[in-house]
């Protein structure tokens, strides 16, 4: 099992999230900013909005290498 916290995975805290894959651990982070999204917290909105202009970024490479980096990064943790 690996951890990884928010803000690691481009949010705004340190809450930790512990999964096998990296797809667990993205869908807890999702599950997360959705949670914090509805409580409106605004350093995580921040965040959110900072992740829209890479989806949205005129190079549509820069996402894809921004989650191929966290994978990456994911796969190097020890397993705890």
């Amino acid at each position: 099992m690996k951890t990884m916290t928010c803000r690691q995975l481009g949010g705004a805290c340190d809450k930790e999230f512990h999964a096998d894959t990296f797809e667990e651990i993205s869908e807890q982070s999702k599950q997360h900013g959705m949670e914090m999204f509805r409580k409106k917290d605004a350093a995580h909105l921040e965040a959110m909005n900072k992740m829209r202009a890479l989806m949205e970024s005129s190079d549509s490479k820069a996402m894809q290498h921004w989650m191929q980096t966290k994978r990456e990064e994911f796969n190097a943790l020890p397993d705890r």
